[in-house]
């Protein structure tokens, strides 16, 4: 946790490279799979799997989908074991930049963000994620968009993990009404912030279009707290990731933030844009 010190940049490196956490699985699933006396065909055919598919698995080249991981709990009788890394195992699907960040928000108690471009990773439906990692330079393999597409989806389970955590997003106008996507994409994102926004621990707001300057035209960030009540905040661009933890940093980070609170449409007006918007597109 040193790092969450001070800010810190954490450059992207080769997406090729294999996650211990993958390793660490695929050598559990062996031991596991060889105390239960069955070769990797066995196992595939058990839970539905090729023996190409164990083989990568248990050879950390390819990360197990949830539904691998419960099979496989499953038909080994291992309780849950495998359970338990999964989320380890989709956490690094993600980004490079993104995984410290990642660990950090999965435990937080509240979760302030303001995204000027894109609506929030943990608001998007699969297709907005997907067209969104498409859309990558250099380009992405199709497999790492997978990888990417489904790590974002998993993160989205703080939006109902208990005890649930306090979250706040605001979303400039510009980016609803950018059609990543296209049209029909960003009809089911706005549908879908509609359906996420009447969770009591969530509240989404629109900053309209032409308010002028606003403290969140500098550029897109976070403000979260931790179980110890621990203030961070953590911004990105480019694919570069900064955690920040001097407090004087994140204090400010928190004023800006209740400043885009004040200037933003409140709950009940930004429903009713975006849904205006869902009509449009």
């Amino acid at each position: 946790m040193r790092d969450t010190q001070k800010g810190r940049a954490v450059k992207p490196s080769e997406e090729s490279h294999v996650p211990g956490a993958w390793s660490a699985y695929g050598a559990l699933l062996q031991h596991l799979r060889k105390r239960a006396g069955l070769n990797q065909r066995d196992l595939g055919e058990a839970i539905g799997y090729s023996l190409e598919q164990v083989a990568s698995v248990e050879r950390g080249r390819r990360p197990a989908k949830a539904a691998f991981t419960v099979a496989a709990d499953r038909a080994l009788d291992s309780r849950g074991v495998l359970e338990a890394l999964q989320d380890e195992v989709d956490r690094a699907k993600l980004p490079r930049f993104f995984r410290n960040f990642a660990l950090i928000e999965a435990e937080v108690m509240s979760r302030f963000s303001y995204d000027p471009l894109l609506v929030p990773g943990l608001l998007q439906t699969e297709e907005y994620a997907r067209a969104v990692f498409a859309g990558h330079c250099p380009p992405l393999s199709e497999e790492i968009i997978d990888q990417h597409t489904e790590a974002r989806l998993s993160r989205q389970k703080l939006l109902i993990r208990a005890p649930l955590a306090e979250l706040s997003f605001i979303i400039s106008e510009e980016a609803l009404r950018d059609p990543v996507g296209g049209m029909g994409t960003m009809r089911g994102q706005c549908q879908h912030l509609l359906e996420v926004s009447t969770l009591r621990n969530i509240e989404v707001q629109v900053m309209p279009a032409k308010r002028g300057f606003h403290p969140g035209k500098n550029g897109p960030f976070v403000v979260v707290e931790s179980k110890e009540h621990h203030q961070l905040g953590y911004f990105e661009s480019q694919g570069v990731g900064c955690v920040v933890g001097d407090a004087v940093e994140v204090s400010a980070f928190a004023l800006r933030y209740g400043k885009l609170r004040s200037q933003a449409l409140n709950i009940e007006e930004s429903a009713r844009l975006i849904e205006r918007m869902a009509g449009e597109t």
